[in-house]
């Protein structure tokens, strides 16, 4: 689980519809999500193995109505990465 996928969307249910698929496609953990403009773009976060975040990507890309803005893998994010993303995750937990 030492990668991270990050995909943004347009609207909060093109987010829910993309993120059902990526962890319907392979095996990847959600982590947090970021709504910025109003919930109008939506950045999800998932981590999991470099190939599965890769799949689940792809298949939620190819997959959903509205189409990502863009996405990418980080496949060995640095420390401050994670601290990054850590810090959002927590916004989520309160």
């Amino acid at each position: 689980m030492n990668s991270l996928g990050f995909m943004e969307v347009q609207s909060v249910t093109g987010a829910i519809e993309a993120l059902d698929i990526m962890c319907k496609a392979a095996d990847v953990k959600f982590v947090t999500w970021e709504k910025r403009l109003g919930g109008r773009l939506v950045t999800l976060i998932v981590q999991g193995e470099v190939s599965a975040v890769s799949e689940a990507l792809k298949a939620a890309a190819a997959s959903i109505r509205k189409q990502p803005c863009i996405h990418f893998v980080i496949a060995n994010p640095h420390e401050e990465t994670w601290r990054m993303v850590k810090a959002s995750a927590e916004r989520l937990k309160r």
